[in-house]
C-alpha cells in the first residue's frame, strides 16, 4: 500500500472518514484551519485529487468526497504503524547494557530447553498441533506484511512446540524464561534494527517436526536460537557505538 506521508493528507482522510456526508475542499480547509493547519482551497483540491487517484476517496457529483474501503484500510494501517513507531521509541530508551546481558542469558537458557522441546515435539506432536504451527506461521507472515507486531505469533509458535514436547517441566521452564527475558517484544525491535528476518527459521523447524525427525528438529531449533544470539550481539555492538 502506498503510504500517505503528509500529515495534512492524513488528517483530510481521517476527517472525511469520520463524516457521514460528502465533504468539499472549502469545508475541509476550514476544519484543518481549526486544527492549526492553514491550507488554501486550491491546495486542498490537489490533496483530494491525490487521495482519489490513490483510491482512498471517491467523488459524489456536486457534493464532495467520501471515503472508500481502501481509504478506511489506509487509516487503520497508518495508525498501526504510528503506534508501533511510538512503541519502538519507548523500547529504544528501555534497552541498555543490563537488558542485553539478561537477554543473552535467557537466549542461552532457551537454547538448552528448546532444542530438547523441538526434539521431543518431533516424536510426540499431534496432527492438530502441526496444523496450529502452520496457522501461526501464516498469521505471522500476514502481520509482517501488514506492518503489524508479530510478537504474539512468535510466542505462540514456541509455546506450541513446548506443549507438543509432552514434557511439563520443560514447558514450564520455557514460560519462566520468556517472562524473565521479555524477549519476543525486545527481540522484534532488535531484529528489525539489524535487518534480520526469522520466519524462515520457523519454517525450517516446522518442516523438521512435520517429518517427525528429532535430530533435524533439534538442529533447526539450535540454528534458530544461535541466529537470535548473533543478532543481539550485533545490536550490542551498534548500541555501544551510539
Amino acid at each position: 500500500m502506498e503510504k500517505i506521508i503528509d500529515k495534512k493528507e492524513f488528517l483530510a482522510l481521517e476527517i472525511i472518514g469520520d463524516t457521514d456526508e460528502p465533504i468539499g475542499s472549502w469545508v475541509l480547509a476550514d476544519i484543518l484551519l481549526e486544527k492549526g493547519y492553514s491550507v488554501s482551497t486550491a491546495t486542498m483540491g490537489r490533496i483530494l485529487n491525490k487521495l482519489e487517484k490513490m483510491g482512498y476517496l471517491k467523488k459524489e457529483k456536486f457534493k464532495g468526497r467520501v471515503i472508500t474501503k481502501k481509504g478506511e484500510e489506509a487509516i487503520e494501517t497508518i495508525n498501526v504503524i504510528n503506534k508501533m513507531d511510538l512503541h519502538k521509541k519507548k523500547l529504544e530508551k528501555y534497552i541498555n547494557t543490563k537488558v542485553l546481558e539478561d537477554f543473552l542469558m535467557s537466549l542461552e537458557a532457551r537454547k538448552s530447553i528448546e532444542c530438547t522441546t523441538a526434539r521431543l515435539a518431533a516424536e510426540n506432536i499431534t496432527p492438530a498441533e502441526i496444523a496450529k504451527l502452520e496457522e501461526i506461521i501464516e498469521i505471522q507472515e500476514n502481520n509482517y506484511r501488514a506492518h503489524k507486531s508479530i510478537t504474539q505469533n512468535d510466542l505462540d509458535f514456541h509455546k506450541t512446540i513446548a506443549r507438543a514436547s509432552r514434557n511439563k517441566v520443560l514447558e514450564i521452564l520455557y514460560h519462566i524464561i520468556c517472562l524473565f527475558g521479555q524477549q519476543s517484544e525486545i527481540f522484534e525491535y532488535i531484529r528489525e534494527k539489524v535487518g534480520a528476518f526469522y520466519m524462515i527459521s520457523h519454517k525450517k523447524i516446522l518442516k523438521a517436526i512435520r517429518k517427525r525427525d528429532p535430530v533435524e528438529s533439534e538442529k533447526s531449533m539450535s540454528e534458530h536460537i544461535e541466529s537470535l544470539i548473533k543478532d543481539v550481539k550485533m545490536y550490542w555492538e551498534i548500541f555501544k557505538e551510539q
